[in-house]
């Protein structure tokens, strides 16, 4: 389904659309491709510059630094999911960050519980996956229901629930690291589908890790981690969901305007329960990523994704007041925020200079939306 920036340009018609100013035009088609030509640009920009800096030593667009970058994606665009449904259907949730380490807390002694039981580790790991999501659900149950039959606004309930997810995770965890889960889960979480030996003249493929040693360990490149391909399994779920099903269509009319989907008989109440139940079971899954990858169940790890997570959805187009996005322009907004700390890093900036940095693309896209919404909405009212 197109944004609402599309729909509102398609709704003017003809004759008023050929009213508007050459320099509107131009604003209205900025709004609709201005992620995906900062990305490209901010790519090209990456390549030179860090190339002129390293003396030619150093190359941003690598293969392991592509595949370091879908990784780095992987958790931000799994909370960032959630959120633009969330979002779209004009609300928020604060608390998917702490939602994300209480999963990976339940997936870990979910995982060590039942391979010390005497479970097989692939089973194991299963458990794991169902007992992160169900986790991350049920919050999000307890999100939706104080939204929808609660009356509470979505900020406060969500910023209350946080601060009680975050206690739970602790006490969970006992204020440590959950570990001592069995050795093969790293495998789950850090081998790939394919595998790449870089050499003097090309490269070595390998449909599993090859046993390597020294300076070849050092040239192994991932290709696909299990992650990623997770991670992409599940947006091309949401992508259909948002896109192709009554449940996206609901979802879209909600953030429009509550009253009128109230009028077509839309189950308001239960539809903004099951999106937060999504935003919730998204989490979920990235917290169980996070305890395959490192191995361990952490109650602290997704706490720094929040921010990055919103600013990936609204840097994508998504409307702070409902109605308006997609789930690709979510994942280029992942992207962006990807490239540019990577970059940065790249080019030895400090830290902070990275939520400067950030936190100007998020203003500037949200004066974009502005100024076409404004636009659109001028036109409309001639």
């Amino acid at each position: 389904m197109p944004d609402r920036g599309s729909n509102a340009v398609i709704e003017m018609g003809a004759d008023r659309l050929a009213d508007i100013s050459p320099l509107k035009k131009s604003v209205l088609l900025l709004s609709r491709l201005w992620a995906w030509a900062f990305l490209g640009s901010m790519i090209l920009f990456f390549i030179v510059s860090v190339k002129i800096t390293s003396d030619g030593a150093v190359n941003f667009l690598t293969v392991r630094n592509s595949q370091n970058i879908l990784v780095a994606i992987t958790p931000v665009l799994l909370l960032g999911l959630g959120q633009t449904f969330v979002i779209i259907g004009k609300g928020i949730d604060l608390s998917v960050g702490w939602v994300m380490s209480l999963t990976s807390v339940l997936a870990a002694l979910a995982i060590r519980g039942a391979f010390n039981a005497g479970v097989p580790l692939f089973p194991s790991i299963v458990l794991g996956l169902l007992a992160a999501v169900a986790g991350g659900a049920l919050v999000g149950f307890f999100n939706g229901t104080l939204v929808a039959k609660l009356k509470v606004p979505a900020f406060i309930a969500t910023l209350g629930s946080s601060f009680i997810v975050r206690g739970v995770a602790l006490l969970m965890a006992e204020n440590t690291t959950v570990s001592g889960l069995p050795r093969g889960i790293r495998d789950y979480g850090n081998n790939a589908l394919f595998y790449l030996i870089r050499g003097e003249g090309g490269g070595l493929f390998f449909l599993e890790r090859p046993e390597v040693t020294g300076a070849m360990l050092r040239n192994l490149d991932r290709i696909l981690p299990y992650p990623v391909l997770l991670t992409a399994f599940v947006v091309a779920i949401a992508i259909y969901v948002l896109r192709r099903t009554k449940f996206g269509r609901h979802t879209y009319a909600i953030g429009g305007n509550v009253e009128a989907a109230l009028r077509t008989g839309i189950p308001v109440d239960r539809h903004i329960i099951m999106l937060y139940v999504m935003s919730g079971s998204t989490a979920g899954i990235a917290g169980f990523l996070s305890t395959l990858r490192f191995s361990a169940g952490s109650a602290v790890i997704g706490d720094p994704l929040l921010l990055s997570s919103i600013a990936a959805v609204i840097i994508g187009g998504v409307s702070l007041f409902g109605g308006a996005g997609t789930v690709v322009g979510t994942v280029i907004g992942a992207l962006i925020v990807a490239v540019l700390t990577t970059g940065l890093v790249m080019l030895n900036v400090q830290p902070f200079w990275q939520f400067i940095v950030v936190g100007t693309v998020v203003i500037l896209a949200v004066i974009i939306d502005q100024s076409r919404d404004l636009i659109v909405g001028r036109a409309q009212s001639e």
